[in-house]
């Protein structure tokens, strides 16, 4: 399911269905089991201490200072400031640990996903956008992060304290416990009543992001069509329209925010001055000593932090949980695209289409359907069609960007879902209609189909293609070409595109209208470069121009989801109207008929 399309979780079974998911995400954790355990002892015999620190102040204001004995001061002030000491040190301990381990978890989350991205077909990379992928590797694990690293330590860590010290506190003096004790319940009551309005719009704050991300994206890569245009301007004003939807909720998440925060600040204010005032009638009675007040008095403003604090942590446990279930999102869509187990020590590169049929998922029509084409070693197939036929998608099935659903694809007479995928992808090399390069040196971008070419291999795979522009660049190979290759022309980057599969010197090599954007005369050059090249390798071609079609040695006509013809350009031309109709409008085709 397309993330938006996504309901923010608010029923009972979703907010479980978030708890499950930051729970499943656990095993991270154990990597840093012992690290962690070290920074709970830590925290847990730091919460000890901090509580030790008002019991010693009672024992000097009730001991020696109520009795006039300085000499006995000294010892319970030196144990004061050891403990303030020891409290301090393990305060440092326990950042220090936690700061490496839970940066580690979100390193080894970051990598997973990348990893699982890269494993998912082309299905689920056409139906998500980008930039709600790029939210959940970076926002989302960051607040993923936050949580484990903070706010589930502090959880339990309050909670303890919280417990602890009220013991105490009832034990001190329970009349005055009794109120510390009651005015947790409202707290108690508002907490879940926040959570379960919180992780609603927390979320929905989160997916958008992720569409103002994608906004941002697509604005970014397409902005040499939005400045030709001219629409700058609508441009902005559908960024500035997510924009304000976002800030509209984020707006009414803060004041959810405020109103509890609100409550968590005067609620303790409330009970501290009432303990005072009863505080003050008992010591005045003779109810209670000076330095039992004073003792609980400082008890009770360390519980001011955790109950404070308690909004904090929940919102950031409610933001972790709706996080870790967009994460698990993507862990949990598997990939139709699995690899065999069989390799091809050595690949001929025969290739056959049997009945072949696709269809997209939630379709009810097939773009494909009996499809039944053989392309032999050595031999090059152009495939002809009209627009939005099903050529780049029938050129897709070979290294397995998407799966036949019906039928299947061979090589050498074994099922591509058969290969590793390593292999299938070391035979076949694909040159696309849109090139697609990265932000890296143009070398880097070469060597991409094979790392371990060397330089007169990227020389000759750059001459074929007629790319030797990137030599006159200001650092020859080494120059960055910038992201998506903007900094070129649509001509060179296909160029460029074109030598990356030519240098992987594959058995299989399909190029999908990949000489649509240059000139007559290096189209002519690339041409007749191409025919060694092609000569050595099973070809396909999808083509729309008669010069390309005069690169193979044979035409598939695909209409209608299936291929109707095959034959000799020069017969289909003859005898096939379709086929005729389909290149009239090329300039060429009066040359092509005098062939």
């Amino acid at each position: 399911m397309p993330p938006h399309s996504l309901t923010a979780p608010h029923s009972p079974a979703e907010r479980r269905r978030s708890v499950t998911s930051l729970w499943r995400l656990r095993g991270y954790l154990r990597p840093y089991a012992g690290s962690l355990s070290i920074m709970a002892a830590a925290a847990v015999t730091g919460v000890f201490v901090s509580i030790s620190i008002p019991l010693v102040t009672k024992a000097i204001i009730d001991g020696p200072i109520t009795d006039g004995d300085e000499s006995a001061i000294w010892p319970l002030g030196l144990l004061a400031l050891v403990l303030g000491i020891v409290e301090a040190a393990l305060i440092l301990i326990r950042r220090w640990i936690q700061a490496r381990a839970v940066l580690g978890v979100e390193t080894a989350l970051r990598n997973d996903i990348y990893r699982h991205l890269g494993a998912l077909p082309m299905e689920f990379h056409a139906r998500w956008q980008s930039g709600q992928l790029l939210s959940r590797i970076t926002g989302d694990l960051s607040t993923i992060r936050r949580f484990s690293g903070f706010g589930m330590l502090f959880l339990v860590i309050n909670i303890l304290q919280l417990t602890v010290v009220t013991v105490i506190l009832l034990n001190l003096y329970w009349p005055l416990g009794l109120v510390v004790a009651v005015a947790a319940v409202p707290v108690i009551y508002l907490s879940m009543s926040f959570e379960n309005r919180y992780v609603k719009v927390s979320r929905q704050v989160q997916d958008q992001q992720g569409d103002v991300a994608t906004q941002i994206e697509e604005s970014t890569l397409g902005i040499r069509v939005i400045k030709s245009f001219g629409r700058s301007e609508h441009a902005y004003d559908a960024f500035d329209a997510r924009a304000t939807k976002l800030y509209e909720t984020q707006v009414a998440k803060v004041r959810l925010q405020a109103k509890f925060f609100t409550f968590l600040e005067v609620l303790p204010n409330i009970a501290l001055v009432i303990v005072l005032l009863l505080g003050a009638i008992a010591v005045g009675n003779d109810g209670l000593s000076l330095g039992t007040l004073v003792a609980f008095i400082t008890l009770m403003l360390q519980l001011v932090w955790p109950i404070a604090a308690l909004g904090y942590i929940l919102s950031m446990a409610q933001e972790a949980m709706t996080a870790a279930d967009r994460v698990v999102e993507i862990f949990d869509t598997a990939s139709s695209i699995v690899g065999g187990s069989r390799e091809l020590a050595s690949p001929r590169g025969q290739l056959r289409f049997e009945a072949v049929a696709f269809r997209y998922p939630d379709s009810e029509t097939d773009v494909l359907h009996d499809v039944d084409l053989e392309v032999l070693p050595g031999e090059t197939v152009a495939v002809v069609g009209a627009t939005g036929s099903g050529k780049t998608l029938l050129t897709a099935l070979v290294p397995r960007l998407y799966d036949p659903t019906a039928g299947r694809v061979t090589i050498d007479g074994v099922d591509v879902r058969d290969l590793t995928l390593s292999c299938l992808r070391s035979i076949v090399a694909t040159a696309f209609e849109e090139p697609t390069l990265f932000s890296m040196s143009a070398r880097e971008n070469l060597l991409l189909g094979r790392p371990d070419a060397t330089e007169d291999d990227v020389r000759e795979a750059l001459e074929i293609a007629q790319a030797g522009f990137v030599l006159e660049l200001p650092w020859g190979l080494d120059t960055r070409i910038g992201e998506q290759g903007m900094a070129l022309s649509g001509g060179q980057r296909q160029r460029l595109a074109l030598a990356r599969a030519v240098l992987a010197r594959p058995k299989i090599l399909v190029l999908d209208d990949t000489l649509s954007s240059l000139d007559v005369h290096t189209e002519a050059l690339v041409e007749k470069a191409l025919r060694n090249v092609l000569a050595q390798a099973t070809g396909i071609v999808v083509a729309h121009r008669a010069s390309t079609v005069l690169l193979a040695d044979k035409v598939a006509l695909l209409q209608d989801g299936t291929i109707t013809h095959v034959g000799r350009h020069r017969d289909l031309l003859a005898d096939v109207p379709a086929y005729r109709e389909l290149l009239a409008a090329d300039a060429e085709t009066a040359e092509a008929l005098a062939l």
